[in-house]
């Protein structure tokens, strides 16, 4: 498996240094349809966790935020959607080494597979030169995200769906358990459960109302 000299001009521009480990970095561009030995899948799973790590890092330093203020930044900031921003602004797509039917489907601007093969490339860095070089290349491709309050002010239930995604969860399922009263003072009863993290209940005057209730309640206790 070999790194092209375009990928190797690229990889050394973007991270300052000429890869020690070619191979490394052409297993962190390759998508699974080129039918190699290995591809972006286990670099992005070590990645995953390195990206996880500098940016909760970054966020415990900037503020007093609390803790649920945190973890929804942080999974927004982390997202494949981010991954993907990211990518593209850094015109990795053109680096990516897919087969042809991943090619013919569109694989260069999927938000899923530019935002594995983002995090494989910070695997490929941690597993090369360690965590400081890993952190700070974090830190200098996600500021304009920082920056822009990503994560920031969300609607609860906006939040929690974003959270599912960045945990890699299925979507929240709301459930109304109860509706009590007359229609001009009705009170709801909802729960939300996201399958195997848990389920929170919460009481509102309307549907929504409880849903955002019940929102915020699984993110201060899950979240």
């Amino acid at each position: 498996m070999n790194l092209d000299p375009d990928a190797l001009e690229y990889i050394a521009s973007l991270t300052g240094e000429t890869p020690r480990q070619p191979e490394l970095w052409a297993e962190a561009l390759t998508h699974g349809s080129m039918g190699e030995a290995r591809n972006y899948e286990r670099l992005e799973f070590l990645g995953d966790r390195v990206l996880g790590l500098a940016i909760a890092e970054l966020l415990h330093e900037r503020g007093r935020m609390d803790e649920g203020t945190l973890s929804q930044r942080l999974n927004a900031l982390v997202s494949g959607r981010s991954c993907a921003a990211v990518a593209r602004e850094i015109g990795l797509p053109t680096h990516l080494r897919l087969g042809k039917q991943a090619r013919d489907d569109g694989g260069h601007d999927s938000d899923n597979i530019l935002g594995d093969v983002m995090e494989a490339l910070l695997g490929a860095l941690f597993i090369e030169r360690g965590y400081e070089p890993a952190r700070d290349l974090v830190r200098r491709l996600w500021a304009d995200l920082i920056a822009t309050g990503k994560g920031e002010q969300k609607h609860p239930k906006a939040a929690l769906q974003e959270w599912a995604a960045g945990s890699k969860r299925k979507p929240p399922l709301y459930t109304v358990l109860a509706r009590e009263g007359p229609d001009h003072a009705a009170s709801f009863t909802v729960s939300v459960a996201i399958k195997g993290v848990g389920e929170a209940q919460a009481i509102g005057s309307s549907k929504q109302e409880a849903e955002t209730q019940a929102a915020k309640a699984f993110m201060k206790e899950f979240g």
